[in-house]
């Protein structure tokens, strides 16, 4: 077992991927959280073969883009960017020591678990951190989201306003 020590005059990077489809409060609690353990966030957003998403690639970057502004008006450690390949080279290439990731409930760990393992096999000076948002959180999803929007159900109480409004027009078409 390799012993790594913390350098505490690096600049700590971590990366929160995601595809954010749509981002909620949830995600948001997330990013302020690891914004204060963390010198810079990259929330990246990924480009998931094997998902259809609601929103256009373009659409999701200018919408975590706007909640991360509206959210946090003075935060300045956070970035927004996108990416397409295997998340841990990303992180490499953006000189990340951590990759973030939000666990809402139990069965979110399994699959988490299983991706950090890879993750840590593939480059294990890249750490994963696992982050709980605020418990009133716990069962948002954005693919419930999506399905309440679909509905006609409102969305504000569970995404910033531009996303709320984002989604409302899309499933007006």
């Amino acid at each position: 077992m390799s012993s790594v020590k913390a350098d505490s005059s690096a600049h700590r990077i971590a990366i929160y991927p995601g595809t954010f489809d749509p981002i909620t409060f949830g995600h948001i609690d997330v990013i302020g959280r690891a914004s204060d353990l963390f010198d810079e966030v990259i929330v990246a957003l990924a480009k998931n073969s094997q998902k259809s998403p609601l929103l256009s690639d373009e659409e999701r970057f200018h919408l975590v883009q706007r909640s991360i502004e509206e959210c946090f008006p003075s935060k300045q450690n956070i970035k927004v960017d996108a990416f397409d390949g295997l998340l841990v080279n990303y992180a490499e290439s953006k000189g990340a020591i951590a990759i973030l990731r939000g666990i809402r409930v139990l069965s979110d760990f399994d699959y988490e678990f299983r991706m950090a393992l890879m993750n840590r096999k593939l480059k294990e000076e890249i750490s994963t951190v696992f982050l709980m948002p605020h418990e009133k959180y716990t069962y948002l999803h954005s693919s419930l989201v999506r399905e309440l929007a679909r509905y006609g159900e409102s969305v504000e109480s569970f995404v910033p306003k531009a996303v709320a409004e984002a989604i409302k027009a899309k499933f007006a078409k």
